[in-house]
């Protein structure tokens, strides 16, 4: 028999149109499965069995009829805990914040229930997605179910653990440096940060212009059929983009030839893992063998300085959160959280106005890059998925390795659409991600690429996590 929570959206959407499976049982194996493996993993944090049961009911009765609102009308999703779900909590992954339930869907989230999706739970974050790998204060430590001792990455690592788990075959979300491409690595996936105001985002995020709201999925495809549903104006966004018209999964199915591709395997001096380094290799070949015409390209700009603007960007943000909670409550804070407020407090208003100087100059350079080249292909992180509980993974003679994800946060600053796509699996069973990134307003071809790449290399997720 068919188990229903390793089936992608796209597979569960044919069955349903064939009666040979209904929303409703799928999201009672979704739930038995929840029940059985989110103990192991903590991907995620609230479940709303009953409702999302009710939500599944009704949308059998749409497949009954022929009468679908979309393909994913039944498909279960979970929504990371930083965007808002009416009726749950908002918790932020904090012990701080306010726990009532709130009152309004996020654009994502509405636009994902008018395509008939279920909702059925939140999943884990970092305490307001300020790292890259998912432990916090209020929910504790998340797992990869790979190796239930690794972490899944971050901010979005409940959303990357559930859906390689099985928990729900997509989930959304949010990206302020590379927080959908880094759990998407370490977990398997196929996750979309698509240019900057393409998918509308409210409340707007505490940091700003940088953050973006994404499908996660296990493949292109899917990414593909969330985005037809996510990619629609919403008035609360001051900054999303016009309504476009684009099939994101009828564009996913196109060819690659002769699209002309730089690849970079060092955004810097920045240690690089040997696995990660072939494997990425492996896959730039892959590239020319579905006719591109690949060839090893520069940064054309210099990443030391592209990483402090990050920086001053991403600190200033965060020290807002200070004078928003009282002195003496700052003890119930991540400790890791709590020192980079205070470090945001510590840059000058000089600083602040020089790194965004030094983002337009940015944008722009790659702007230029991406008039000569269609795609640009990286690795997304620059090491494998390391102890979970870690802020850091251990870098040569015992110490921290700070720069292990030097290369998604420039496409944050630049606005570019990046994706990350599965190329292979370590020597440990370990996922290891391939980043790919285009032009502005270029999401389609992205996920062009991504799928048509991924149908060279798929990956066979697994079916229960082990204890570590």
């Amino acid at each position: 028999m068919t188990d229903l929570t390793q089936l992608t959206a796209a597979q569960l959407s044919r069955l349903y149109g064939k009666a040979k499976a209904s929303p409703v049982e799928t999201m009672k194996a979704v739930l038995a499965r929840t029940a059985k493996v989110n103990p192991v993993i903590n991907a995620l944090c609230h479940v709303d069995a009953d409702r999302a049961l009710a939500a599944a009911r009704a949308s059998e009765r749409r497949w009954k009829k022929g009468k679908p609102l979309s393909p994913i009308d039944g498909v279960p999703v979970s929504v990371k805990e930083l965007v808002r779900v009416k009726g749950w909590p908002a918790g932020m992954g904090s012990r701080l914040t306010d726990k009532a339930p709130a009152d309004a869907d996020a654009p994502a989230v509405a636009r994902l229930r008018e395509a008939g999706a279920v909702v059925f739970a939140q999943s884990t974050s970092s305490e307001y997605g300020h790292k890259g790998v998912t432990d916090s204060p209020l929910h504790g430590i998340t797992r990869n179910p790979w190796d239930t001792g690794r972490t899944p990455g971050g901010s979005s690592g409940g959303a990357g653990a559930a859906v390689a788990a099985g928990l729900g075959p997509i989930a959304i979300g949010t990206d302020g440096g590379g927080s959908v491409r880094i759990p998407s690595s370490f977990s398997g996936l196929v996750g979309l940060k698509g240019t900057f105001g393409r998918v509308p985002a409210w409340p707007p995020s505490l940091t700003g212009d940088l953050s973006n709201t994404g499908p996660m999925c296990r493949t292109a495809l899917d990414c593909a059929l969330m985005m037809n549903a996510l990619a629609q104006p919403d008035a609360r966004d001051a900054y999303a983009l016009p309504e476009e018209d684009v099939d994101y999964a009828k564009k996913a199915g196109g060819k690659l030839k002769k699209l002309k591709v730089g690849f970079m395997l060092r955004f810097g001096d920045h240690p690089l893992d040997i696995e990660v380094a072939a494997l990425v290799t492996r896959a730039a070949r892959q590239f020319e063998a579905l006719g591109c015409v690949v060839e090893e390209a520069a940064p054309p700009f210099p990443m030391a300085d592209a990483g402090r603007c990050f920086v001053i960007h991403w600190l200033t943000a965060l020290q807002r959160l200070l004078k928003m909670f009282p002195d003496d409550r700052h003890g119930a804070f991540d400790p890791n959280l709590l020192a980079s407020a205070k470090a945001g407090g510590r840059y000058t208003m000089q600083e602040l106005a020089d790194a965004q100087a030094t983002r337009r100059e940015l944008a722009l350079a790659w702007n230029l890059f991406f008039d000569e080249y269609d795609l640009l292909l990286s690795p997304t992180v620059a090491v494998q998925p390391f102890t979970a509980g870690k802020n850091l993974p251990e870098g040569v003679e015992g110490k921290a390795n700070a720069l292990w994800s030097p290369y998604t946060f420039t496409f944050n600053l630049s606005r570019h659409p990046a994706v990350s796509v599965p190329c292979g699996l370590s020597r440990d069973g370990l996922p290891i991600g391939l980043q790919i990134v285009a032009g502005h307003y270029k999401d389609a071809l992205l996920l062009r690429a991504a799928g048509r790449y991924a149908e060279t290399s798929p990956l066979k997720f697994p079916v229960l996590p082990e204890t570590k």
